[in-house]
C-alpha cells in the first residue's frame, strides 16, 4: 500500500474542511473581502474623490463597498455554503411548497446581516483614526463575520421542518 502524494494530502484536506459551513462562510466572506476593499478603493481613490478627496473619511465609498460585499456574499453563500438548505427558502403553500423570490431572500439576508454591516461600518470609521482605513476595514469586516454568520445560520438559511 502506498503512501498518499502530497498533493492528494491537500485535496483531502480541502475535502474535509469544505464540510465545514463556517470555512465556506469563511472563504465566501474572503471573497467578498476582496469585493469591498476593491470597490472601497476605486470608489474612495477615483469614483467619490471629488467628495471624498485624499485623507477624509470615506463615507459614501465605504457604503456602496459595503452594499456590493453584502450582493456578492449572499450569491455565494445561498449558491455554495448553504446550497444544501434550498428548501428553507420554500414556504407552505396549500398546493405545497413554493419559492420565495430570490430578492425576498436577499432582504432577508440583508436584515440578518444589518448587525455585521452596522458593526463593520461603524468599527471601520472608528479605527480609521488610528490606521489606514484599508486596515480598518479588514478588521471591521472579521469581527462583524461572526455575528453575520449566526444570523443567518439561524434565519436566513435556517432548516424548516416539514408540517
Amino acid at each position: 500500500m502506498s503512501t498518499p502524494s502530497l498533493l492528494e494530502r491537500i485535496w483531502r484536506l480541502i475535502d474535509w474542511l469544505h464540510s465545514f459551513r463556517y470555512v465556506r462562510f469563511g472563504l465566501v466572506g474572503a471573497s467578498g473581502t476582496v469585493v469591498n476593499l476593491a470597490v472601497l478603493y476605486t470608489a474612495h481613490e477615483f469614483l467619490f474623490n471629488a467628495i471624498e478627496p485624499a485623507g477624509t473619511k470615506p463615507y459614501f465609498s465605504l457604503a456602496l463597498a459595503i452594499a456590493i460585499a453584502t450582493v456578492n456574499n449572499f450569491t455565494w453563500n445561498r449558491l455554495w455554503t448553504w446550497s444544501d438548505r434550498q428548501h428553507a427558502t420554500s414556504v407552505q403553500q396549500e398546493d405545497g411548497y413554493s419559492k420565495r423570490s430570490l430578492l425576498a431572500q436577499l432582504g432577508q439576508y440583508a436584515t440578518a446581516s444589518w448587525l455585521g454591516i452596522l458593526l463593520q461600518y461603524a468599527l471601520t470609521l472608528w479605527l480609521a483614526h488610528f490606521m489606514h482605513y484599508l486596515l480598518a476595514n479588514v478588521i471591521a469586516i472579521v469581527i462583524a463575520s461572526v455575528s453575520n454568520f449566526i444570523a443567518n445560520d439561524r434565519w436566513t438559511f435556517r432548516h424548516r421542518r416539514k408540517p
